[in-house]
Parts: C-alpha cells; sequence; structure tokens
C-alpha cells in the first residue's frame, strides 16, 4: 500500500477530531466504562485485573471455519496521569494441545479535553503462536487514536483510528471505526455504592484487509499446491484486500455490574460482515467461513483497586 493512500486517511481522522472538539456535554467514561462527572472527580491511580470469555473470536466481523471460543486473563495498571500499562493472553480452551495461542501488551494514555471529550493513544504488541487460526494472527503491532464525546446526554459519539503493522511481507492496514451509544445507569441497585450500566451501541469499520493475505497466505495455503484455476482466482481476491471498504457494522448491548472492586460484564454482539469474498469457488478454495452474519457474546469478571 502506497503511502500516498494514508493522506486522506488521516485527513478524514484528523476533521473528525477537530469537529468533536466543537461537541459540548455533561458526561464522559472512565477507563473502567463507568459514566462519571470529570468536572467534580479526579483522575487516581488504579489496578485491574480480570478474565475474559468469548464465545467466538470475531475480527472485523470475519471469521474462521471453526467457531473459536477464547479465554483472555488480562491486568492493567493506570497512572494518575492516564498513562497505563496492560497485558492479556488469548487461551483457546477447545485445543487439545498449545492452548495458549498468543497474547499482548500495551501502553497507552487517556486523556480528558475538556469535562465532556475524552481520547486516548496506544501502542499494542500482539503476539500469536506459529499454528494460530485467528483471523487476526498477521497482526504484529497496532497504533491507536480515539476520541469519544457525549451530545446533549442523548448520544455518545465515537471515532477511533487503528494503523495494523502486519508480519513482514504483508502490507499494514488502516481502520476507521465509527460509534453511537447510549448509557442507561441505575444506581443503589443491592447498596449505596453499586450500579449497573447498560449502553446500547451500533458502530461500523472501514478500512483494508491486507491482515487476510498473511492469513490465507501463512496460515490455510502454508503447503497448498495450487493448479493455475485456483491460483487465478486465489490472485483475484488477494488483489482487492488493499482496497478501502466498509468491513462490517455491529450491533452490541454492553451491560456492566459494578459492586465495590467487583466489575461484572455481558456484551452479546452480533455482526454483519460486509465485502467479503462472493464467489463460491472462492469461498471453497480458501476454506473460510462464508457467514456475512455472527451472533457472539463477551463475559467478564474484574476486580479494580
Amino acid at each position: 500500500m502506497t503511502p500516498n493512500f494514508y493522506k486522506p486517511v488521516f485527513a478524514l481522522f484528523f476533521c473528525a477530531i477537530t469537529t468533536a472538539g466543537f461537541s459540548q456535554t455533561k458526561k464522559t467514561a472512565d477507563t473502567s466504562g463507568i459514566a462519571t462527572d470529570t468536572a467534580k472527580t479526579p483522575k487516581k491511580a488504579y489496578f485491574k485485573i480480570g478474565v475474559d470469555y468469548s464465545s467466538n473470536n470475531v475480527f472485523m466481523g470475519r471469521t474462521d471455519t471453526v467457531k473459536t471460543p477464547i479465554i483472555s486473563p488480562t491486568m492493567k495498571y493506570s497512572f494518575a496521569s492516564g498513562v497505563y500499562l496492560s497485558a492479556g493472553l488469548d487461551i483457546l480452551p477447545k485445543q487439545k494441545k498449545n492452548k495458549l495461542d498468543g497474547g499482548n501488551l500495551a501502553l497507552g494514555y487517556d486523556f480528558d479535553l475538556s469535562d465532556d471529550l475524552s481520547g486516548g493513544i496506544s501502542y499494542t504488541k500482539l503476539f500469536y503462536a506459529a499454528n494460530s487460526t485467528q483471523v487476526s494472527s498477521s497482526v504484529s503491532s497496532t497504533l491507536n487514536g480515539n476520541l469519544d464525546y457525549d451530545i446533549a446526554d442523548i448520544v455518545t459519539a465515537s471515532v477511533s483510528f487503528d494503523y495494523n503493522v502486519n508480519k513482514a511481507g504483508i502490507n499494514d492496514d488502516a481502520v476507521l471505526n465509527f460509534g453511537l451509544s447510549h448509557d442507561f445507569i441505575a444506581e443503589g441497585i443491592f447498596g449505596n455504592k453499586d450500579f449497573l450500566l447498560i449502553s446500547p451501541s451500533v458502530a461500523t469499520n472501514m478500512g483494508t484487509q491486507n491482515f487476510y493475505d498473511g492469513y490465507l497466505v501463512k496460515k490455510k495455503f502454508k503447503n497448498a499446491k495450487l493448479n493455475a484455476a485456483e491460483t487465478k482466482l486465489f490472485n483475484s481476491y488477494t488483489a482487492d484486500l488493499s482496497q478501502f471498504k466498509t468491513l462490517d457494522y455491529e450491533f452490541s448491548l454492553p451491560i456492566e455490574y459494578k459492586n465495590g472492586p467487583f466489575i461484572f460484564h455481558i456484551t452479546p454482539t452480533y455482526a454483519q460482515a460486509e465485502n467479503q469474498f462472493q464467489s463460491a469457488a472462492i469461498q471453497k478454495l480458501l476454506g473460510l467461513s462464508s457467514q456475512s452474519n455472527v451472533f457472539y457474546v463477551e463475559v467478564g469478571v474484574a476486580l479494580k483497586f
């Protein structure tokens, strides 16, 4: 992918940031996802440890042919300044061998531009097992920038930009995410200091999908021998992966309950993939899931102190 391609992408992201800067609201969210009033509550250092379970590994609406549940232990330390360090592992409970499939280390910074507008930047280094079947397994590291702002206490709009550095020989990817959500908060459910947060959300991912090239070449066709017709089909598909397109639409219902240091969450998500391979012959050749719609659930528990 040529450097000129990214000029309009960065310009679009800059415009989104500039536009967000003119929106004034009353609420934002802290790093645990619970709404707070930043004008009254200063940031504090905290340590958070937890474990998440996902019923299927889904990346930009795309999945492998085999349903892949993942267990992810995580930990995070955030300084009062907003700088944080985090780490996580990917464990595949269904695999008989080599259950540890990957992990990540991240360094980031969360900030508030006003009482209403918040954002963050981060760098994440990703690790995958050599035989990993995760669709995202060709991604080596990710640079992220994001902004969230609340419109008149009615809806929270978000914009996020990822620059994914893929493994050697694979072109990098650029992905833009736009989302809308609304928070419903109930306090004092079982005590004076607990509360429930429900945030119906809709989002879309747009970008390139060179990660598929790495996934196919390194994983699916590592030892395959293709005839001339199959090679033509494969090349016609991979040639289109560097085009900037809509990747998926996602509809989710994050639900989070906090009581003291304990945080419980569940997020059912319905993803509708766009611009996947269309030919049945290509689907069969690539050995990938032809599902355009996928439903999965993430659940987790954490301690924050």
